[in-house]
């Protein structure tokens, strides 16, 4: 109880819109919360098709696509052909863009390096080790039904 009581504090903490007026402005850029979380998801990946990133991103697939219309106006990604099909397009970021996610990454490691100024190194790495841990689980196990309780 206490895990997911702290995990929900941490979520409505780092998605407030607030924070992410605070990132931006340290980043000096001015995007909306989807477009950060695109760029961000692209750059953790290869180029890939608007309909698999709206998957993997578990929303709308015209939500991404105007998103992805947006970036592509401020040179943050292009639209390239799919080699295996050439009438498909991926998306993938520019060099501009990959300074874009650079400046988020960095305003955020100096966030994250002022509220934990105080923690040792051991716990730090300790904390580290635990969220990739967390993360691995929460991805094997989210396929698990919600409601796995008895039908009677």
């Amino acid at each position: 109880m206490e895990i997911e009581k702290c995990l929900t504090r941490v979520t409505y903490l780092a998605g407030r819109a607030r924070q992410h007026e605070y990132l931006m402005a340290a980043a000096g850029l001015a995007l909306d919360r989807a477009a950060v979380a695109i760029l961000r998801r692209l750059a953790e990946s290869e180029p890939m098709r608007p309909g698999v990133l709206a998957g993997l991103m578990a929303v709308e697939a015209s939500h991404v696509t105007r998103q992805i219309q947006q970036l592509e106006r401020v040179g943050y990604v292009v639209r390239a052909a799919d080699p295996h099909d050439r009438r498909a397009q991926r998306i993938e970021l520019t060099d501009a863009g990959r300074a874009a996610v650079h400046r988020i990454r960095e305003a955020g490691r100096v966030g994250m390096h002022m509220a934990l100024a105080d923690w040792s190194d051991e716990d730090l790495r300790q904390l580290a080790q635990l969220f990739h841990r967390l993360v691995d689980d929460f991805v094997t196990h989210a396929e698990v039904p919600a409601d796995l309780g008895p039908t009677a």
